[in-house]
């Protein structure tokens, strides 16, 4: 059997358990089998990050940061645009066929064990999630590494990736998402979030709400650990448009980084940016001193974030963004109007039936000309027709496409049909995946094709 088909093999294992939506308060699950593979989470440095938008995008800038400095590193985020490899990333490329399936075979005899257990006490087997992240952790003990930085799959302190001790805890900015598991209220959502907060660690947090800033502090200083948050110890300075992307200056902890080039668009990135470099400095800085600022600025340049305002399409300009709740699209619709000289947009919108679709929709609406309703090819795709009934509520044009290539083509030539439109694709992180595959299998950088 190919090393591809391996990995694949460990995929299809992974999907026939519950899924990562079937979600319980249950850490010790994961524990246990980590327990079992003598805590290779335990075997090099963390950074781990949580929030409701924002986690991706600032992970990968650590992790880019961190690798300029010369560490080994491991980054773990979900969900995965096209494939389910670029979830465990070993020094900035996906994991390797081999890798992933070779860490398969370490846990699995461990695996049988713990559903046992789990069997005996009335209990559930062990889930995708749960899986993926012990198979993560015991990739980055194998490669080896120095650091690794996690994502949480959901909330913090009951995520399976809270096995991991952050030697950082990052905190992005919190909203109201996945209210039916995390709680109806901020304060409720960021108490959970707040979960990942270890004693002794240093925690970096974004501008917050006032009822998440409250949680945050006092989780910290019940840990005693140090709290750094945006706007005081750190921040964003300033921002420019440059080609491809912006420049920042950002004030950090340990002094101030001019004219630092990050080739991706929208003030939200650049205070994703001031976060990431927060992080790294209290992960490897020395108090009160910069970190070499021409190795930030390659950190930076060389950091990527796909899915995000990603530019898929020329003639017509077409961009991806993986926006998937209203604060990711308030921040789109932001960006689009700071980096972007079109007059018209055309949005195509499809979106998953756990995502506030007219909350999404609201924050869309001042920025959309004409929009292009499908749904994400996924179980738990919001049907199309219901996703126009919201947008026709809003008094604008909108046709229904059953699937993403029929949505996409429609939007490509209206767009063609003027300079001045452009297309985004957005609503689900599924859908932007799709997106970026057909981009290069229809090669939409050629332009428009009738």
């Amino acid at each position: 059997m190919s090393d591809r088909n391996r990995a694949d093999s460990v995929y299809s294992q992974l999907l026939s358990r519950q899924g990562e939506q079937w979600v319980q308060p249950r850490v010790e699950r994961t524990r246990r089998v980590l327990e079992m593979l003598d805590d290779p989470q335990r075997t090099y440095r963390v950074v781990h990050i949580t929030g409701t938008n924002g986690k991706t995008s600032t992970a990968r800038m650590i992790e880019s940061l961190l690798r300029a400095h010369g560490l080994r590193t491991g980054l773990f985020t979900s969900p995965h645009l096209e494939r389910f490899t670029e979830r465990i990333m070993i020094d900035g490329e996906p994991i390797a066929d081999e890798a992933v399936a070779d860490a398969w075979d370490e846990i699995l005899p461990f695996i049988d064990l713990v559903d046992a257990e789990l069997a005996a006490a009335g209990d559930a087997p062990l889930t995708f999630f749960e899986l993926l992240t012990v198979l993560a952790f015991v990739a980055f003990a194998d490669a080896p590494i120095d650091v690794a930085v996690i994502e949480v799959g959901m909330g913090g302190s009951w995520d399976s990736t809270n096995t991991a001790d952050g030697d950082v805890a990052v905190i992005a900015p919190i909203g109201l998402d996945h209210a039916d598991r995390l709680g109806g209220t901020i304060a409720e959502i960021a108490t959970v979030k707040s979960g990942i907060i270890k004693p002794n660690a240093a925690v970096v947090s974004a501008a917050q709400e006032p009822a998440a800033a409250q949680v945050i502090a006092r989780a910290a200083e019940r840990a005693g650990a140090t709290l750094a948050v945006e706007g005081v110890q750190f921040g964003l300075e300033a921002q420019r448009l440059a080609v491809g992307g912006q420049m920042l200056d950002i004030r950090g902890l340990g002094g101030t980084y001019p004219e630092q080039y990050l080739p991706q668009y929208g003030a939200h990135q650049g205070r994703n940016a001031a976060l990431a470099l927060a992080a790294v400095e209290s992960l490897i800085g020395r108090p009160g001193e910069t970190l070499a600022p021409d190795v930030v600025a390659e950190g930076f340049a060389e950091a990527t974030s796909p899915g995000r305002l990603q530019l898929v399409g020329i003639a017509p300009t077409v961009l991806v963004d993986a926006a998937h709740n209203p604060h990711g699209a308030h921040a789109l619709v932001a960006a689009l109007g700071e980096a972007f000289d079109f007059d018209e947009w055309g949005i195509v919108l499809g979106v998953l039936q756990d995502k506030d679709a007219a909350g999404i929709v609201a924050e869309l609406v001042p920025s959309a000309t004409v929009f292009f309703a499908t749904s994400p090819g996924s179980e738990r795709a919001r049907d199309a027709d219901a996703v126009a009934d919201l947008i026709e509520a809003a008094d604008l044009p909108v046709t229904v496409h059953p699937g993403l290539a029929d949505a996409a083509e429609a939007a490509r030539e209206w767009a063609a049909a003027s300079d001045r439109r452009a297309v985004v694709i957005v609503g689900s992180v599924v859908l932007a995946g799709e997106a970026i595959a057909l981009a290069a299998e229809e090669d939409w950088k050629s332009g428009w094709q009738a």
